[in-house]
């Protein structure tokens, strides 16, 4: 793989000997991750923000390889759920560098960070409703707190990850004041945080950097009015990457001119959760052809991959590069890519012109880093695929290859029904 750290890796850019070879040894789908380039990425959006204190948002990608490299980059990771918080310790983050952001978060997930907390003093809750504060403060927590603020504006890719403007995701603006100051009584208030969106490029940016300066005003406005010194104000991830070919990348020294702009003179630390920039152009799948079908419609091309290997297309219409690796010269047609689920959203393009398929031809889909594996899932009892790193010139599986044992053994032992009577 190219070790060089351009704004961003079309999935051309990738090393198809290499990648024929890693099909040909671990068989297909195959998720292939660059760490090299995990870094890179990661290395390059710190630097456009040298006063920030950037950290990794977990949830696009929580594989372990992935966050022990950002971990050995000097990042700190941000968490939204339990899992995600055990997963950064077991990487090897220290508890009292995390912050959790809980989104309406179930009970086991509080009592999990209540207990961490006691532990680790500088672990940071995060809170979007008054509700998660009232229940921390049920389980003994006192520690560090900060303030989700939804500022209502949301940017990014799809309106279903336009947060800054769902109610589900923090206190209404207007409220925030107020809140602050029965906080700094209850719980040691350290920050405010806004998440706007995700998948943010050029055309998102002047609405970001609109709401990044409202919660700029805020965090001013709380301090003015109940007289807390903030410790950090964080604006969130959301800054894209191009999956399609004529897309250009964000110029992140421009974006970090831009925010700096925004958020003006603020005593407080900058924080920022890269998320999707970090780990999307890291990685893409390989899937092999199994059926090429003519109709008058369409050319059909079916593959081995399918939504529960990637869902992106199907839950939010999204477009991932797509490039024939085993004859990337023969002629482009144009064919429909799908899966083998019984279902009409089992579709990862419609006629786009790709290099002629061919039955036993492997496919790259690229820009999976970001909520690929994260959302496999094992519909139709699919086993979920396996995972390879690429790190230098070495390689390793860092996720094995699911069986039907695996998709199965959640039931095989699941209690008996006798079992189940004497617990009850």
């Amino acid at each position: 793989m190219s070790h060089a750290s351009p704004p961003v890796r079309r999935v051309t850019d990738w090393d198809f000997d290499q990648l024929s070879a890693l099909a040909a040894e671990h068989d297909t789908p195959l998720y292939v991750v660059d760490l090299d380039r995990v870094a890179a990425n990661y290395e390059r959006f710190a630097a456009a923000f040298p006063d920030a204190h950037v950290m990794y948002a977990a949830k696009a990608h929580t594989g372990r390889a992935v966050l022990e490299t950002l971990l050995d980059a000097g990042a700190d990771i941000e968490c939204a759920a339990r899992g995600e918080l055990q997963r950064a310790i077991g990487a090897g983050a220290d508890p009292d560098t995390l912050q959790y952001t809980a989104v309406n978060p179930p009970d086991a997930d509080l009592d999990y960070a209540a207990e961490l907390g006691a532990e680790h003093p500088g672990l940071t809750v995060t809170g979007g409703a008054r509700d998660t504060f009232d229940r921390l403060e049920a389980r003994g927590y006192d520690g560090r707190v900060a303030i989700r603020i939804n500022p209502g504006i949301g940017t990014g890719h799809h309106e279903k990850v336009a947060t800054g403007k769902d109610a589900k995701f923090g206190i209404p603006y207007d409220e925030v004041v107020e809140l602050a100051d029965d906080l700094r009584e209850r719980f040691d208030l350290v920050g405010l945080h806004a998440h706007m969106g995700s998948g943010v490029l050029h055309d998102d940016l002047d609405d970001h950097c609109r709401a990044i300066g409202k919660v700029a005003d805020l965090a001013r406005e709380v301090t003015a009015e109940t007289g807390v010194d903030l410790e950090f104000v964080d604006f969130g991830g959301g800054f894209g990457v191009p999956y399609r070919e004529d897309e250009e990348p964000l110029d992140v020294e421009t974006v970090g001119e831009k925010v700096r702009e925004a958020v003006g003179e603020l005593d407080a630390q900058i924080k920022l959760e890269p998320g999707r920039y970090v780990v999307a152009d890291a990685e893409l799948i390989l899937t092999e052809v199994n059926t090429v079908k003519e109709t008058p419609e369409a050319t059909v091309v079916g593959v081995d991959a399918s939504l529960a290997t990637l869902i992106r297309p199907a839950m939010f219409d999204s477009y991932h590069p797509i490039a024939n690796v085993s004859a990337p010269d023969r002629e482009l047609e144009p064919v429909s890519v799908g899966g083998p689920c019984c279902t009409s959203a089992d579709v990862f393009c419609t006629d786009r012109p790709i290099a002629r398929p061919e039955r036993e031809d492997l496919l790259a889909i690229g820009n999976a880093g970001a909520y690929g594996y994260e959302l496999a899932n094992q519909f139709h009892s699919q086993p979920r695929p396996a995972e390879v790193a690429v790190e230098g010139d070495e390689t390793r599986v860092v996720r094995r290859r699911e069986s039907m044992d695996d998709v199965t053994r959640v039931e095989r032992e699941a209690p008996s029904a006798e079992e189940g009577d004497r617990r009850r």
